[in-house]
């Protein structure tokens, strides 16, 4: 198991040539969560190679045109290709009603069903499953905004199986061992777990920062994931400009992702004023936190 982050937009909110806007899908043990919605996603999603129907559940971290334009359009055609199933919408309350009614408007009576999660701006846990959980924290931003944070739950121990089967352990029991439990044999002998099992892989972690400013209680929220997805809208030649619009520059995403202890940064969310160079983005960032990249469209990162 492990968790595949996908960069379908990461441009900011006036349109470009180059990027496109926000949306991200992060894959899970073969399930799709798609994170904000801009405008054009549903075609990055094709692009991607990306199967619709394994889309399960979209989240919006605010309700800002370049991270919602997309969800009516997306919404909508799933209606006019038989997607079956059940789609989840987590979402700011005033925005699930404005989608409800544009769907009235524009698409046709789906045949899925489709569910909206009302968000609240807090740190909650949103989602969970058997192997992952998904929490919301606050974004400091100047309108109403959440991060995500994607977390595998602690993976169960791997069996040796030739050791198990040297000992006989009944089918029954071998669940148990997974779960760290010893094997008592009939005659008394306990074999330590440790000889029937292997250690699991550690759960990984991703974290979804976009948009806010630079923020401590952002750095405590993410503390130790091991790989930061931080807007960098900015660089410092444009610092005031981050300020006033609730924005970060590169060099204050990875100032930080260091505080954080992260494992790797990627940075996005840029402004059109550097299309032409995003190098003073990238080397801004790096002389705060090294293991930092640029995020840009059919980027594909697997932790």
């Amino acid at each position: 198991m492990s968790l595949t982050v996908n960069i379908l937009g990461c441009g900011s909110a006036t349109p470009s040539l180059k990027h496109l806007p926000a949306c991200q899908v992060v894959e899970h043990n073969g399930t799709y969560y798609m994170v904000d919605c801009g405008e054009g996603a549903q075609l990055s999603v094709r692009k991607a190679g990306i199967k619709m129907g394994r889309l399960r559940h979209i989240f919006i971290s605010h309700l800002h045109g370049d991270h919602i334009l997309g969800l009516t359009g997306l919404l909508a055609s799933l209606a006019l290709h038989e997607f079956g199933g059940t789609m989840h919408v987590y979402m700011l309350p005033e925005g699930i009603e404005v989608i409800k009614q544009s769907l009235k408007v524009f698409a046709h009576e789906p045949d899925y069903e489709l569910v909206f999660h009302p968000l609240e701006v807090g740190k909650n846990i949103i989602y969970e499953n058997e192997a992952l959980q998904v929490e919301t924290f606050p974004l400091y931003h100047g309108v109403p905004a959440v991060g995500f944070i994607f977390r595998e739950k602690p993976k169960k121990r791997p069996l040796r199986g030739d050791v198990v089967e040297h000992y006989q352990v009944p089918i029954k029991l071998r669940p148990g061992l997974k779960d760290g439990a010893d094997f008592v044999t009939d005659d008394g002998r306990v074999i330590p777990n440790s000889w029937l099992t292997t250690d699991p892989m550690p759960p990984v972690s991703y974290a979804y920062a976009s948009d806010t400013k630079y923020d401590q209680r952002v750095v405590e929220a993410v503390k130790g994931v091991d790989v930061l997805f931080h807007e960098a809208t900015y660089a410092d030649d444009k610092a005031a400009n981050a300020a006033q619009r609730g924005h970060s520059t590169a060099r204050q995403a990875g100032i930080a992702a260091r505080q954080a202890e992260v494992g790797r940064l990627i940075i996005g969310h840029f402004s059109k004023a550097y299309n032409s160079d995003e190098s003073p983005l990238l080397n801004q960032a790096r002389e705060e936190f090294p293991n930092t990249i640029l995020a840009h469209e059919g980027l594909k990162i697997t932790i």
